[in-house]
Order: C-alpha cells, then sequence, then structure tokens
C-alpha cells in the first residue's frame, strides 16, 4: 500500500492584529468566516463557494520569511486595479515563464500574497 497525502486541509498564518488581518481576508479578498473572527485569538477562513483549503490565522508573533500563499482570481489585471482603488500598492502584473499572469503584495503583517491566472 501506498501512503500518500490526499489533500491540504488548511495553511495557518501567524497574525499580529486579528481584526486587521480578518478584515483584510474578508472585505478585501471576500473570503468568508467559518470560525472566530476579529475578535478570537483564531479564525478561520475560505474563499466563498469552496468548501477547501481554508486559510487560519493566528494571534501571535508573526514570521514572514516563509515563502507565500498564490490565490487564483478570474482577471489578474481587473484584480490588481481593485487592489490599487483600495489603496493598496501591488506590484504591477506579469507573465511568468510556467504559464501564468500575476503579481505580489503582503497582507498587513507581511506574509507574501500572489494573486494569478493561468494563461
Amino acid at each position: 500500500m501506498t501512503m500518500m497525502v490526499k489533500k491540504i486541509s488548511a495553511v495557518t498564518l501567524r497574525v499580529l492584529n486579528m481584526k486587521a488581518s480578518v478584515r483584510f481576508y474578508k472585505d478585501v479578498l471576500g473570503m468568508e468566516i467559518v470560525f472566530g473572527g476579529e475578535d478570537a485569538s483564531f479564525s478561520s477562513l475560505r474563499a466563498k463557494d469552496a468548501a477547501y483549503p481554508i486559510l487560519n490565522l493566528e494571534q501571535g508573533d508573526t514570521s514572514t520569511r516563509w515563502g507565500r500563499l498564490i490565490f487564483y482570481v478570474a482577471d489578474v489585471d481587473a484584480f490588481w486595479e481593485f487592489l490599487r482603488g483600495k489603496g493598496f500598492n501591488p506590484e504591477k502584473p506579469r507573465d511568468a515563464s510556467w504559464g501564468e499572469r500575476y503579481f505580489h503584495m503582503p497582507d498587513p503583517d507581511g506574509h507574501e500574497l500572489s494573486f494569478a491566472r493561468p494563461i
């Protein structure tokens, strides 16, 4: 019998300010809260209409030199404009050699996020 991972259930990020982080992921990125919330020490969110994966936010010391979280969006350039309109300053979108259009920006705690779409 071969042992293997069946799916990624969740990713957990440590955040300094739960209220700011929950508001960013809920109000800016449109994710829904499935556990906790702005006043909790642990919260879970997911993309609307998605069963998995879940993004967990845990109150505590944050570390931003770990990698990046990648979100697929319907239109990379339109999402970039949307974030700029909300007062954020993401990198300019570009095409990657691996077949995605994408851009990066930090979340409120400095975790690197990528917004992408296959091309």
